[in-house]
């Protein structure tokens, strides 16, 4: 499993209620459901990983998250979690908000676009960044928004959210080996992952 669906993996309790969004072929799904016990539900819009999922013995819908999860009731779920999703979310902080109002935390992770990898190519090239964590041109893109730790933080403080843990992770090629970074991670941490709450979460 990728070393940021693993951190991920260790900040669910055994047994909890965990709902996927965005959740591709179900490889976090599953492992929580086989060695932690969750009870699992996942949605996303292909086709293909659905039938994926389903092989797996997961339970998914398919359908766009924005708005499959209206349908669910406050605090139906331990946990939400977007991985590798948010910037490519329209609205995202309404997104962010239902996902707060059906699960008592949330986990959302995204590439750090202040990485120093991504900051040099438009310094010395001018142009739009590629990198193996941004492989797309301007024009291809599903990237619609330019996230950075930074901005995640300040926007938490704005909207009043808390922040529970944060792990920021440099990954390999590969995404399956990475560490976690903690010397000045704005400019060497790939991506960020955080666990918040609503107000008073951690009281």
């Amino acid at each position: 499993m990728r070393f940021d669906l693993r951190i991920i993996a260790s900040w669910i309790t055994p047994g909890a209620r965990v709902l996927g969004l965005g959740c591709g072929e179900g490889e976090l799904l599953y492992h929580l459901k086989k060695y932690k016990g969750v009870a699992c539900t996942g949605i996303d819009q292909n086709e293909e990983m659905i039938a994926v999922c389903i092989q797996k013995g997961l339970t998914v819908l398919q359908g766009d998250i924005n708005e499959e999860v209206l349908d669910y009731p406050d605090d139906a779920f331990d946990y939400v979690v977007l991985s590798q999703t948010l910037q490519q979310i329209y609205d995202p902080s309404g997104l962010i908000a239902s996902m707060l109002r059906v699960g008592k935390k949330v986990v959302v992770s995204f590439p750090n676009f202040s990485h120093w990898r991504v900051r040099g190519q438009v310094l010395l090239t001018g142009h739009a960044p590629v990198t193996p964590e941004l492989p797309y041109q301007w024009h291809d893109t599903p990237n619609i928004r330019v996230i950075t730790l930074k901005d995640f933080r300040r926007y938490a403080r704005q909207v009043g959210f808390e922040i529970l843990k944060e792990a920021d992770i440099h990954l390999n090629a590969r995404g399956v080996e990475g560490k976690v970074i903690r010397f000045w991670p704005e400019l060497f941490a790939k991506h960020g992952i955080f666990l918040i709450g609503k107000p008073g979460a951690s009281g």
